[in-house]
C-alpha cells in the first residue's frame, strides 16, 4: 500500500482499537469513508480488504462493513475433571513421527494405555490479493492417492517462530513473498490421538520474487477466486484440515459463511 492507503489503514485500525466503533457496530459507507479520509474508492477497497483479511472488520452484503463482535456468552463448565497421566513410554521414534503409549486414568475408569502420535508443529497461510483471490497449490498426495488444492505451509523448524515459518513456506512453495501475515487460530487436527499443533495465518498482498525452491512440496501455483471455494469444497478438491480451517475463517470473516455449496 502507498502512504495514503497506509494512513487510512492505521486510522481505521485506531478507530476500532480506541472504541470509536464498538464490536458489532457498522462502519460508515464507502462513500462516507472515501470523503472523510480523502481517499479514492479503489484504494479504500484495498485497505478494507486488508482489514477484512486480518479479521479487524467483516463485510455484510456487498459493501456494508462491521466490527466483529467476538463476545462469548457461553460459560466454561467447571464440573468436568481432567484425565490423570501416570507415565509414557516410546514405541517408535524418528525425525518425522513419534508413537507413544501413555498410561492414563479417566475419571471413574480403570487405567489403560492410550496410543499417542506426536508430529511436528505446522504453520499454514492464506494469502489474499486485492481481487478476492487466494494463493493456492494444486498438488498430488500419495497417501489418499488424489490431487487437490492446498494452501502453502509446512513444518516449523526447531527454534523458529511460527509466523516466520509461514512466511518462509509460502515463498519456498510458491515464489510469492507475503506483505505480512496475522495469526488467527491454533488448533489440533486429530485431538483424540495425534499431537500436532497447527498455526493458521492470514495476510493481504504478496509480491512475486522468483520460482518455487521447495520442489518436493511445490505444485501448480494459482490465485484461486474466493467465490470458487464453496464449489471446490463440495467437489472434494480442498485437501488438508489446515486449508479448510483457514479458508472457512476467511469466508466467515467476509460474511460468506452461508455461500452456496453446490458443485460447479
Amino acid at each position: 500500500m502507498g502512504p495514503k492507503s497506509e494512513r487510512v489503514y492505521l486510522t481505521i485500525r485506531e478507530w476500532i482499537s480506541t472504541g470509536k466503533y464498538q464490536p458489532g457496530s457498522k462502519l460508515p459507507s464507502e462513500r462516507t469513508l472515501s470523503e472523510e479520509l480523502s481517499i479514492g474508492r479503489t484504494a479504500l477497497r484495498q485497505v478494507l480488504a486488508k482489514l477484512i483479511a486480518e479479521g479487524a472488520i467483516e463485510v455484510h452484503g456487498r459493501s456494508s462493513y462491521r466490527v466483529p463482535d467476538r463476545s462469548v456468552s457461553t460459560e466454561t463448565p467447571t464440573d468436568v475433571e481432567p484425565w490423570q497421566i501416570h507415565g509414557e513410554r516410546t514405541v517408535y521414534d524418528n525425525r518425522w513421527v513419534k508413537l507413544s503409549l501413555v498410561d492414563v486414568e479417566p475419571p471413574g475408569v480403570e487405567r489403560f494405555e492410550h496410543h499417542v502420535v506426536r508430529l511436528h508443529h505446522v504453520a499454514i497461510a492464506a494469502v489474499l490479493d486485492d481481487q478476492d483471490r487466494v494463493l493456492m497449490l494444486w498438488r498430488y498426495r500419495f497417501v489418499p492417492d488424489s490431487f487437490g488444492w492446498e494452501l502453502p505451509g509446512g513444518i516449523v523448524d526447531d527454534g523458529e517462530d511460527a509466523a516466520q515459518a509461514a512466511l518462509r513456506e509460502v515463498e519456498e512453495e510458491t515464489g510469492w513473498r507475503p506483505d505480512a501475515l496475522e495469526h488467527v487460530v491454533t488448533y489440533q487436527p486429530m485431538v483424540g490421538m495425534v499431537d500436532s499443533p497447527h498455526e493458521i495465518y492470514v495476510g493481504q498482498g504478496a509480491k512475486l520474487v522468483g520460482e518455487p525452491t521447495d520442489l518436493e512440496e511445490a505444485g501448480h501455483v494459482a490465485w484461486v477466486p474466493l467465490a470458487d471455494i464453496p464449489g471446490l469444497m463440495a467437489r472434494g478438491e480442498l485437501m488438508g484440515s489446515g486449508t479448510l480451517v483457514a479458508l472457512l475463517h476467511v469466508l466467515a470473516s467476509r460474511g460468506a459463511g452461508a455461500a452456496p455449496t453446490t458443485a460447479a
